[in-house]
């Protein structure tokens, strides 16, 4: 089995064209994952490969978790992962490249961005590998680079000073494919894939690729989740284009929690069953104006969910916290909570967050609840636990809404307590 990891020394070095080449390379016999919280690029990975993406997260689970997790999804010959930042960013937090590839044993590629150097590359690489001796750097691939003997001058640097560092190869500054392509949820275009994977890895070894191998840890049979107890209930989940944001191990962990589990679009108008028991509203954008255009008018979906929460429980997260309160801005929305929200041009939190409960998960937002409707709300989000912050969470007695995002395997009691 081949399994990889692939980081950087930074965002925007390379690692996303990479994956993605690898990704489409392996369609056929690929699992993908990400590691920390992000929800846009597994969404990509799947669009590449048309294979799940799985969220490996070491600071909402611990590393038992993870571990397990990795192993349970594990069901193809490749699994690539995808960093977050740079190789050591996030340990702080306890979630990195280095940190889950260290606790799987996984090799790890560096992306290396070589335009306008070529010794200072070597010494980098000197300063990652020292940094944290136990990392498990094994390759390199140099990005942005201008021709092969730019790319002979870094390798050959490189292989004299690491000579237990493999240097796969180089990828071609400014790709024909890329220079009209913005490299996200906006590429549909399959055939533009194939051509991005072509040329991405023209001059990368594929075959030194293979050869790379850490002994594989034994995977612990034993559940490190809390005991899912089943819920003899229908629960209703509005996933769609607006409401997008659903790691993948949530959707199966709510199937395993729950009796039966149906999917609606809502922004196709489509109704809540009514004999749904309960609702979970996914993250995603409604507050934007392309994102709320799409659901303006879905007046049988927002009805059917007025009716419900008149007498039953609906959980929602972000954006579907959003679609619960009254109003962004100039934009009416279901009016079920007492909520009015700004959109800003800066975000209003980022990162990692606890609740006063100890739930940890992740916020990113841009919106905020008006003075007026902070006054209604509870549940502080902080970054420590028990620190300081602001409410981030609003209920009536049925309905509950917050901006934290968390796994529901770590948490099975948040959706139906």
């Amino acid at each position: 089995m081949l399994q990889l990891c692939i980081s950087a020394i930074a965002s925007n070095q390379g690692k996303t064209i990479l994956t993605t080449a690898l990704l489409y390379h392996f369609r056929d016999s690929v699992r993908p994952y990400k590691i920390g919280p992000d929800f846009i690029d597994p969404q990509f990975h799947k669009q590449v490969c048309d294979t799940d993406s799985i969220n490996l997260d070491s600071f909402i689970m611990s590393e038992e978790q993870v571990a397990w997790l990795y192993h349970h999804y594990a069901d193809q010959e490749v699994s690539i992962l995808e960093g977050v930042m740079g190789f050591y960013d996030g340990e702080n937090k306890g979630c990195s490249a280095y940190s889950v590839s260290k606790l799987l044993n996984i090799p790890t590629i560096l992306v290396l961005d070589g335009s306008g150097s070529y010794i200072t590359i070597s010494a980098v690489l000197k300063g990652l590998l020292e940094y944290k001796t136990d990392n498990t750097i094994q390759a390199v691939v140099l990005n942005n680079l201008s021709s092969a003997m730019h790319y002979a001058l870094i390798q050959k640097q490189i292989e004299a000073d690491h000579p237990h560092i493999t240097v796969l190869g180089w990828i071609q500054k400014k790709l024909p494919a890329l220079s009209d392509t913005h490299l996200g949820l906006d590429l549909n275009d399959l055939d533009k894939i194939k051509l991005i994977s072509q040329e991405v890895l023209e001059h990368i070894d594929i075959e030194k690729l293979h050869r790379m191998h850490l002994p594989t840890p034994q995977p612990n049979q034993n559940y490190p989740f809390p005991m899912i107890k089943h819920v003899d209930e229908k629960l209703t989940i509005v996933h769609d284009q607006n409401f997008s944001f659903c790691y993948y191990d949530n959707l199966r962990f709510l199937e395993e929690q729950f009796r039966e589990v149906v999917i609606i679009d809502a922004t196709q108008d489509q109704p809540i069953p009514s004999d749904c028991d309960r609702v979970y509203l996914c993250g995603g954008y409604v507050e934007t104006d392309e994102a709320y255009n799409k659901i303006k008018n879905a007046t049988n979906f927002k009805q059917s969910l007025k009716e419900h929460a008149q007498t039953k429980p609906i959980y929602a997260e972000c954006a579907g916290l959003l679609y619960l309160g009254k109003s962004v801005d100039n934009k009416p929305m279901s009016g079920i909570l007492d909520i009015d929200f700004t959109l800003e041009r800066r975000f209003n939190r980022l990162g990692y967050y606890y609740n006063e409960q100890g739930v940890k998960g992740h916020a990113f937002h841009y919106t905020q609840a008006t003075p007026e409707s902070l006054e209604r709300g509870f549940d502080v989000l902080s970054k420590t636990p028990q620190g300081r912050g602001v409410v981030g969470s609003w209920s009536t007695k049925k309905v509950f809404g917050t901006y934290l995002h968390t796994m529901f395997r770590c948490y099975p009691e948040l959706i139906a307590p």
